[in-house]
């Protein structure tokens, strides 16, 4: 996975995904004879004449010809403020720029899981394997989740709960400043407010059935010592 920043200004934020290269160009510095770049103390590499001098043996640095600063095999530890010198005629120092690298782990992977509420709502969870620093966003239909859909959580919320009847093709996606994926899903209504009312119904019939045998088994206790006592007269 590749990531290009442009480093030509100063006080740049540049990203690069952990594990792949990033390419940080450094701005026009072709008619500059001499320069160099540290990565906060540390001399990566000088360049006097067009000449390039590296002063690490880390192999993972190559200088292009466009003035371009490249990194692969991104490590967490190339997270660093790296700082561009330039020198005039005299050797002395003419301009100096500071850009700040950030390593992050990309989003691999998105899981949706839905379960319907017992008013008929739903709650739609998005989880995010790996990933630094990850940022949630949702859409129903191709549009942003509106106030009128969500019961709970927002458009910025891993979890939602969405209303009665809200239905689509609901997609939830997770980014960070080296990655972007997402998940979709065909969600329907729940229904399970007619559930509800009829799991109700069904309670108030068994209630009112044990209640009315149990009159009647009274009633039936009744007339047998009614009987008796006319039986013993």
């Amino acid at each position: 996975m590749g990531t290009y920043c442009d480093g030509s200004q100063d006080e740049t934020k540049c990203y690069g995904a952990l594990g792949g290269t990033v390419d940080i160009h450094l701005g026009s510095i072709s008619e500059i004879l001499e320069y160099q770049l540290l990565k906060d103390s540390l001399n990566i590499f000088n360049v006097k004449k067009n000449m390039i001098s590296f002063k690490t043996t880390e192999h993972r640095y190559l200088f292009l010809s466009n003035g371009t600063f490249r990194i692969n095999n991104l490590s967490r530890s190339d997270s660093d403020n790296y700082t561009l010198q330039a020198f005039d005629s005299d050797g002395r120092r003419s301009d100096e720029r500071i850009l700040q690298l950030f390593i992050q782990a990309p989003v691999s992977s998105v899981l949706l899981v839905s379960e319907c509420l017992s008013q008929g709502e739903r709650r739609v969870s998005c989880s995010s394997e790996g990933g630094d620093s990850p940022q949630y966003s949702w859409t129903l239909n191709g549009r942003t989740l509106t106030d009128a859909e969500l019961l709970s959580g927002n458009n910025e919320t891993n979890i939602i709960t969405l209303k009665q009847n809200v239905s689509g093709h609901l997609v939830c996606s997770v980014k960070n400043n080296v990655s972007n994926v997402s998940k979709e899903e065909r969600i329907s209504t729940c229904g399970a407010g007619i559930l509800t009312l009829m799991g109700g119904v069904l309670l108030a019939l068994i209630i009112f059935l044990v209640v009315g045998v149990a009159v009647i088994c009274s009633r039936r206790k009744k007339q047998k010592k009614q009987t008796y006592k006319t039986g013993r007269r």
